[in-house]
């Protein structure tokens, strides 16, 4: 794939992020996606294959009224693309022990992608 074709599937896998569109994000992936979330240089969620992705996107938008990724930087490697991702979220209902419903969470962070066959075949978010 040339730079271009990934940035157009990564522009379109957050735009359906951010319509809390699930089938459309999974129309981007391969059906082995890899998908791993870093907090604090800590692994603390793994999926593998489209429906554990499928998941843990169901689960991510219920607890969000809104929430939206903004690219605000883009890097092309030769094996990966690295995005910088400006995140902001409001919570739909109270979060045990957490948030309450209607709070402002805001993140800064970046999002690497890799490809196969037209598609993304690995995500990892660091934040």
């Amino acid at each position: 794939m040339v730079n271009a074709e990934k940035r157009e599937l990564i522009q379109r896998y957050v735009d359906a992020y951010n319509r809390f569109d699930v089938d459309g994000m999974l129309t981007m992936l391969t059906p082995d996606v890899l998908f791993e979330n870093m907090a604090d240089g800590q692994l603390n969620v793994a999926t593998q294959g489209t429906t554990e992705f499928r998941q843990l996107a169901e689960q991510g938008a219920a607890l969000f009224a809104e929430r939206r990724q903004t690219i605000t930087a883009w890097e092309f490697r030769p094996a990966s693309v690295l995005v910088t991702i400006a995140w902001r979220g409001v919570f739909a209902a109270d979060v045990p022990d957490g948030p309450r419903a209607g709070a402002e969470l805001t993140l800064q962070g970046e999002s690497e992608f890799e490809f196969a066959g037209g598609r993304i075949s690995r995500i990892v978010d660091r934040s």
